[in-house]
């Protein structure tokens, strides 16, 4: 599996606070079957041009000597989009050394341009990698479809799959007719984690959009190629998922 988006670089925002908590959210990760994971701390739009990045690449070496064998880390950014037109297309910060860009809305609504902010990312030759619009007031499937045409990749956060509530609801909805591309942690030093995913689509019989959402469109889209499509599922998914999680 890989597993894009992450806030385990220590002591830089809300995440993991220290490499004494990092350190075991590693071993977990690459005991349930994680081969990269990239570090994604908060960065606002606004900053971008004063970014620590020297710090962070410091610290990732930091991470990467005390990292189990096989757990490849890479560097990137969560962008917060709290400013419109800033340019975003200086190399470091990418995910990774691709020409994604992992960007966020703030919860409390979606604000006026979104569209049209995603849309300029993606016409900057960036790659938008929208992490999970199921949390933004305001976001509705057709929404997310439009932003899909236009480029954007879609990012749900896997936890909210197996939660309550409308973040929830409208993650399944978008599930179920194939809009969402990737499925990350979104791991803050806590328990969240792509394993659970992986069981309970194992459980639905979904193996093809498994491999999609867990690893093969994170590779590709760290490659610098596009997300494949990946399924609808079959009438009484949502169903299933309700008698699955007992709601």
């Amino acid at each position: 599996m890989i597993d894009m988006h992450s806030h385990l670089l220590p002591g830089v925002d809300d995440g993991s606070p220290s490499l004494d908590v990092s350190i075991p959210v590693l071993q977990r990760f690459a005991a349930q079957g994680v081969t990269v994971l990239v570090c994604t701390p908060h960065l606002n739009a606004s900053q971008a041009a004063r970014a620590p990045y020297a710090r962070h690449c410091d610290l990732l070496g930091q991470l990467r000597a005390v990292a189990p064998v096989g757990l490849e880390l890479q560097l990137g950014w969560e962008i917060m989009l709290d400013s419109p037109g800033v340019d975003l297309t200086a190399p470091e910060l990418s995910l990774g050394n691709s020409r994604a860009l992992l960007v966020e809305f703030t919860r409390g609504g979606l604000p006026r341009g979104a569209t049209g902010e995603l849309r300029r990312l993606a016409r900057s030759g960036r790659t938008p990698v929208l992490a999970h619009p199921e949390r933004y007031f305001g976001c509705t499937v057709e929404l997310v479809r439009e932003w899909r045409a236009l480029g954007v990749v879609i990012q749900t956060d896997a936890s909210v799959l197996m939660g309550r509530g409308a973040p929830a609801d409208l993650a399944k909805a978008m599930l179920a007719e194939g809009l969402i591309d990737i499925l990350a942690s979104d791991n803050h030093g806590d328990s969240r984690s792509l394993g659970a995913a992986r069981d309970w689509l194992t459980e639905l019989g979904a193996d093809e959009q498994m491999d999609l959402l867990l690893r093969a469109n994170a590779q590709r889209v760290l490659g610098d190629e596009d997300p494949l499509p990946v399924p609808p599922f079959r009438s009484g998914f949502l169903g299933r998922l309700k008698r699955l999680f007992g709601r």
